[in-house]
């Protein structure tokens, strides 16, 4: 007892520390953010971009898609450029130019190495020059270089509206014509494009060859490059990786493993009686699988635009479904249906762990089902027909889609989610407070339900905390409070601790071995998760701190899964534990992927970019949707799956479970995520990579590389593994329409709620 309040302690100390720090370093990001300038003139006084362009443009990128139409300091998708990397080659490459013809009157390639060398150095310097005045709120660039400005600006204006002559550009790019049509949007977009590559080469004011984006990305024809500290952190998170692996493996070690209880002889929750509220959750599970069907559907039809990037095997599919809608879709998707799964599984437990329904529960659960399908619904209804109409700024960011990926949905239905999560933790709150009031050896595992539950319904705040004007790295640092904290930190901790609450119920591990071990877990994974959040923000405009501290704590992230595998064994051998748990064999499977992909996708695949030298030349490649895939569903996804089964298991007709089935699904979902990430996806992020340390960013993102025969190739093998994952998905369905339809006409099947009374 001493000892797990110890744990909780040390849980809350680290909690409130982490966060603390990692507020203080937002700060930090705010005073240091790239300065947005009023005009950008030449001394002459001529303007080239007035007051209020920059923002204007970064609005008007949003509404055009934003991160699923290209990237801005290499968020975003990936088969048009990075338009911060792609401006500043142009822009340099232009000046060369310009230059060479008002020295030499010849292009630059007819001079002599000499006069190459001085008009090279002369790029470096105009371009590395930090010309802005803080009391002016001015930027002067040199008349040669408004001059490549202004043709830049036509270059861009015609590429997202309607010039002819960029149709073929368009295509590669999965563009349509007129992206913007609204005229303003069309001339403060090259502002803010300007603006991000200004950033990512200009010296930050009193510092040399050191850019706000520090000195992001690589392009040698200014002279950016890694910078010292890049290398040392990167150096610095491998050694304490290392030390951080061999340590846990040496306590591990030490503290040896308990033996597993030995297994009741007939299973526990087989008399169990299912209460209204929680027969009410059987359509959560029903809207998640469709949800998925349509995911994968989105993400086949935005892959294949890689290859056409206006058609879908010849039919003009972007006149009415652009690739921005379906990405959108396809990212959307991918956290709303694990949530989905997630919070079904708590509103399923919360009565049965307690053995008591409140009243007005049922309704409740139902109300919530029927707000969140709207605010699903309503979302992308409303995202797709603003890009289609291109209904403007205002339009995208309250009620179509803000242009982020996983958080694009418009702000209203943001407020509306928000207050759905409010309703979903009260509904928990009602249904687990009996038992966390009476004393049971489960206590502590409820306890960490019903914490992490509120941080699920609290932390969806962070996506409320940008607005329509804000800054473009004040938007990155909370948008990555969502997607890692909220999506990767505590939905992770709230599943951990409802498995260890099934496995405890089922008599497959001792109670008190689960509440200390899951306080334990969760200590180790928010030491290095909170801080963690850092490494996605290196080169947004951060200090170089930022880089410091997020090298360290991301690597320390990865230190508890080097152990996960451990777990799974013995997940798995539970299985095995006794005849009646082959009833949920495939359930505990699902978990046991779980781990493998913890440790693959989290864990090798994310530390393969993690490191800032890394992550300097791929970040913006297809390394990052391999890492992506391998995590998000490798883990959350079989997370939620596995979840899900274990609540159908209570729920409906025990003779209509089908193992043949689920072992479909299990290995054509795991089998072709496989081969999607590695037979495709990593070997296209090398390629990529290669390109990237060679060349430049510019060029790994040109459509030179993205539609060479290699990178075409590539595209079309995720073809197998897509189909044979989608198979997989297919067969999920068919499993619970064979559930459904025995259950018609029969009585509720006995479930499980008494025996998971603590």
């Amino acid at each position: 007892m001493k000892s797990s309040r110890r744990l909780w302690k040390w849980l809350a100390a680290i909690f409130f520390l982490s966060f603390a720090v990692l507020g203080w370093m937002g700060h930090e990001i705010y005073l240091s953010a790239p300065p947005i300038p009023e005009r950008v003139q030449t001394p002459d006084g001529t303007v080239i971009f007035g007051e209020g362009q920059v923002l204007h443009g970064q609005e008007a990128w949003l509404s055009a898609g934003g991160q699923q139409l290209g990237s801005v300091w290499g968020h975003g998708s990936y088969v048009a450029p990075d338009w911060s990397a792609d401006w500043l080659h142009r822009e340099a490459v232009g000046l060369r130019e310009q230059l060479a013809q008002v020295r030499h009157q010849a292009p630059f390639d007819q001079l002599t190495p000499e006069q190459q060398s001085v008009i090279a150095a002369r790029v470096q310097e105009e371009l590395r020059h930090n010309s802005y005045d803080a009391a002016t709120k001015t930027i002067t660039i040199s008349p040669e270089r408004a001059a490549v400005v202004q043709a830049l600006v036509r270059h861009y204006t015609g590429l997202f509206g309607n010039d002819a002559s960029q149709e073929s550009l368009r295509e590669q790019y999965a563009m349509v014509r007129a992206t913007l049509r609204d005229e303003g949007d069309l001339q403060a977009l090259p502002a803010f494009f300007f603006w991000s590559a200004w950033a990512a080469a200009t010296n930050r004011p009193g510092e040399t060859h050191l850019s706000y984006t520090s000195n992001w990305p690589h392009e040698p024809l200014v002279n950016n490059v890694p910078t010292a500290g890049n290398g040392i952190w990167s150096i610095a998170s491998i050694v304490l990786l290392i030390a951080g692996v061999a340590f846990m493996v040496a306590w591990h070690s030490a503290q040896g493993e308990e033996a597993d209880p030995v297994p009741p002889a007939h299973d526990p929750l087989f008399e169990l009686k299912p209460t209204p509220s929680m027969r009410a959750t059987i359509k959560y599970f029903y809207v998640v699988i469709g949800l998925l069907l349509l995911q994968v559907a989105m993400g086949a039809i935005s892959a294949h635009y890689a290859v056409e990037g206006q058609s879908f095997f010849g039919i003009p599919l972007a006149e009415v479904l652009p690739f921005t809608v379906s990405r959108t879709i396809h990212t959307q998707l991918g956290v709303l249906w694990i949530a989905t799964a997630w919070l079904a599984t708590g509103l399923y437990i919360a009565p049965a762990l307690s053995g008591h329904e409140p009243r007005f529960q049922k309704l409740g659960v139902n109300v919530l089902f029927y707000a969140l399908l709207l605010i699903v619904v309503g979302s992308i209804a409303f995202g797709w027909v603003g890009t289609l109409q291109r209904l403007g700024t205002n339009f995208s960011f309250w009620l179509g889609n803000q242009g982020l990926e996983y958080t694009s949905m418009g702000r209203i239905w943001q407020y509306g989610l928000f207050a759905g999560l409010m309703i979903w933790l009260g509904l928990m709150a009602r249904g687990l407070w009996p038992a966390l009031k009476r004393p049971s050896e489960s206590r502590g595992l409820i306890a960490m339900v019903f914490l992490s539950a509120t941080c699920i319904g609290g932390f969806y705040a962070s996506s409320l905390m940008w607005g329509q004007h804000s800054h473009y790295s004040m938007i990155e640092y909370w948008r990555w409070w969502l997607v890692h904290l909220w999506v990767e930190g505590f939905f992770e901790v709230f599943a951990t601790a409802v498995i260890a609450l099934i496995f405890t119920r089922l008599g497959l591990i001792r109670t008190a071995a689960a509440n200390a071990a899951i306080v334990l877990e969760t200590i180790v994974f928010l030491f290095g998760g909170i801080l963690g959040t850092l490494h996605h923000l290196y080169f947004t405009g951060t200090p170089t701190s930022v880089i410091a501290v997020g090298a360290i704590f991301s690597a320390l992230e990865v230190v508890p899964l080097a152990l996960i595998g451990f777990e799974g064994y013995r997940n798995y051998k539970r299985s095995q534990a006794a005849p009646w748990v082959a009833n949920y064999r495939w359930i505990i499977l699902f978990f046991v992927a779980v781990g493998f992909w913890n440790t693959l996708g989290a864990g090798v695949l994310g530390f393969s970019i993690n490191p800032p030298i890394s992550l300097y030349y791929v970040q913006g490649l297809n390394m990052t949707p391999a890492h992506g895939h391998a995590a998000l569903f490798g883990v959350y996804g079989m997370l939620g799956i596995g979840l899900m089964l274990f609540c159908l298991r209570g729920l409906m007709p025990r003779e209509a479970w089908s193992d043949k089935l689920l072992r479909a699904a299990f290995w054509l979902l795991n089998g072709g995520l496989a081969m999607m990430v590695f037979i495709s996806l990593v070997p296209a992020g090398i390629y990529q990579a290669w390109a990237s340390v060679s060349q430049g960013l510019w060029y790994a993102r040109s459509p030179e590389i993205i539609h060479s025969k290699l990178m075409t190739a590539l595209v079309w093998l995720r073809v197998p593994g897509d189909l044979v994952f989608a198979a997989g998905v297919i067969a999920l369905g068919a499993f619970a329409l064979r559930l459904l339809a025995h259950k018609r006409g029969q009585t509720a099947p006995a479930a499980q709620a008494s025996a998971l009374r603590g």
